[in-house]
């Protein structure tokens, strides 16, 4: 094995489970061997890798367009809704977003006077105003997150069917882990 530089070693000392848990109190490495355990370290350091990239490339498309995380979620609610044919509602994006409706709204007015969306009556509820998106924020979303999306989607495309249904079970099941036997200090360190 190779010696990895000091960077990649504490890299490596935070998902090592021979490393961070020497006693084998939290995680059982005893039907596995040394080749294994190394597998599984690569494989949970390309995930962190992924996740790094995946977080930079995100605040790249935020910087660009000048929007926080939650009024970028927005958008791509926005655009995602309009693209399926559905009508975006301030109360379906508040729901989506998980925020209250004072929020949505103080969200949706900042938006709006940023030129990223327009309101409009609903067609059928006069109670309710439609949000659609504008066309440049359509535009710089497209030229953002689209062609980020679209990278993404040729790499899955490489791979092949057996591939992706492992990845895909892999993900799965990594996500399924999510609040399984969490005391709180796990879900502030995830």
């Amino acid at each position: 094995m190779e010696v990895p530089d000091s960077e990649s070693r504490i890299d490596q000392a935070m998902i090592d489970p021979r490393v961070i848990d020497p006693a084998r109190e939290l995680v059982d490495r005893d039907r596995l061997s040394d080749g294994e355990v190394d597998e599984i370290v690569a494989l949970m350091s390309a995930l962190r890798a992924w996740h790094g990239a995946a977080e930079r490339m995100s605040e790249a498309s935020r910087r660009y367009m000048n929007l926080n995380r939650t009024d970028m979620r927005a958008v791509r609610f926005l655009i995602a809704s309009a693209n399926a044919g559905e009508l975006a509602t301030a109360r379906a994006l508040a729901q989506h977003l998980g925020i209250s409706t004072a929020a949505t709204t103080k969200m949706l007015d900042r938006l709006e006077s940023a030129g990223h969306l327009v309101r409009r009556p609903h067609p059928t509820d006069r109670r309710s105003i439609v949000l659609q998106v504008t066309p440049s924020t359509r535009a710089a979303a497209r030229e953002g997150v689209g062609r980020l999306h679209a990278r993404r989607f040729d790499v899955a495309a490489g791979m092949s069917s057996d591939e992706r249904r492992a990845a895909t079970r892999f993900l799965r099941a990594l996500a399924a882990t999510e609040g399984a036997g969490e005391t709180g200090v796990e879900a502030a360190d995830a």
